[in-house]
């Protein structure tokens, strides 16, 4: 069964809590104003914004003691054809030694901030065009400073219509990220793979973000996950696997993971890894860095993952559809409700969502 309602109480458990919202929110606004009020730092800084699966809504309530994450990209007037990757980093070490003594570290392409209550991840970029350079500081003055991070996208995704009538987004010219072990810069393309989640959701009927954390909260949880792919690389895959059209997030779960097994099939038994290339910067494979053995056992796992669901949603009864589910999620899945408690569980903590009741789980900030 699909079992919407509890799919529901499902998204709400595993989405970040209030607080660690909060924290996300103070934490990059903080960084944010620092910058741009930075006495050394303001003359070559054209704009800042978030990208990231935060910012995609697609990010999954951390485990255990680990924080909520958020990317914060800088736009700078830095030359990449006169400033290596190392010099670049080298311009924000001051400015991370004053405000974040002691919590940062430099990364191969960022500087990596770590508070007792999130993590930011400082992503340095060198000039882009003129005219890009226009519609970036459009795009800060339209988020910076926003309490919410519902209301910054939207004033976002604004600047990214009005811009489209000018020069269309998907030709916005990809950004030069720092890579310091490979001594270059990189292209990247963040404002791409946002407006490719917005459109894929919209074709999605609005689940395909819930599909993603779905996924993503799938794999934390189980017992034989091997550490790759994860993060974006997996949200990649699951963009290519999930059909359009889906009518639920369970119909979607399933579908994709077999997708998955059957697509990748080819490529598991020839011991190679497919080449899947970046939205928005084609020439990058996301999958460069996985290796064949990696990416066997995600498979397999995937494979096994598939059948598991498809008899969760096939099952007709809902008891055991419901618990069929929770094996695959965990306990963030609710439980069905014991007998004799009646259909809605109210009155308990954490009680769930009536099971008579619609509900709407919360998938629709890119529609």
């Amino acid at each position: 069964m699909e079992a919407p309602s509890y799919f529901t109480d499902f998204m709400r458990n595993i989405r970040l809590t209030d607080n660690q919202r909060t924290d996300a929110i103070t934490g990059h606004s903080t960084l944010r104003k620092r910058l741009h009020s930075d006495d050394d730092l303001s003359s070559i800084i054209v704009a800042t914004f978030l990208q990231g699966s935060y910012c995609r809504h697609t990010a999954v309530r951390p485990k255990g003691e680990e924080r909520a994450d958020v990317d914060v990209v800088v736009v700078t007037n830095i030359d990449a054809d006169h400033s290596t990757p190392e010099e670049a980093i080298g311009v924000f070490v001051p400015f991370v030694k004053k405000h974040y003594s002691g919590k940062y570290r430099r990364a191969a392409r960022s500087i990596q901030i770590e508070l007792s209550y999130v993590d930011l991840d400082l992503v340095i970029t060198a000039a882009p065009s003129e005219i890009d350079k226009e519609f970036y500081r459009s795009l800060d003055a339209a988020t910076h400073g926003s309490d919410e991070e519902t209301l910054m996208l939207e004033a976002a995704r604004e600047q990214l219509q009005e811009f489209s009538t000018k020069k269309p987004q998907w030709q916005l010219e990809p950004l030069l990220i720092p890579d310091r072990d490979a001594g270059d810069w990189e292209p990247t393309h963040p404002l791409s793979q946002i407006a490719w989640t917005v459109n894929k959701n919209k074709q999605c009927n609005r689940h395909y973000v819930n599909v993603v954390k779905a996924i993503k909260w799938w794999r934390l949880v189980s017992d034989s996950t091997p550490k790759y792919p994860k993060g974006y690389p997996l949200e990649h895959i699951v963009g290519d696997c999930c059909p359009d059209a889906i009518g639920s997030i369970a119909e979607g779960f399933t579908l994709t993971l077999a997708a998955i097994s059957s697509r990748y099939a080819p490529y598991v038994e020839a011991e190679k890894v497919p080449a899947l290339p970046d939205r928005g910067v084609p020439e990058h494979n996301v999958l460069a860095r996985i290796t064949p053995e990696e990416f066997a056992a995600f498979h397999q796992q995937a494979s096994g993952a598939a059948e598991a669901a498809r008899e969760a949603l096939d099952e007709e009864d809902l008891n055991t559809s419901v618990q069929l589910w929770r094996a695959l999620f965990g306990e963030k899945f609710p439980a069905p409700p014991r007998e004799g408690e009646g259909a809605a569980s109210k009155g308990v903590a954490g009680a769930y969502t009536s099971r008579s009741q619609s509900s709407d789980p919360q998938g629709g900030r890119f529609a």
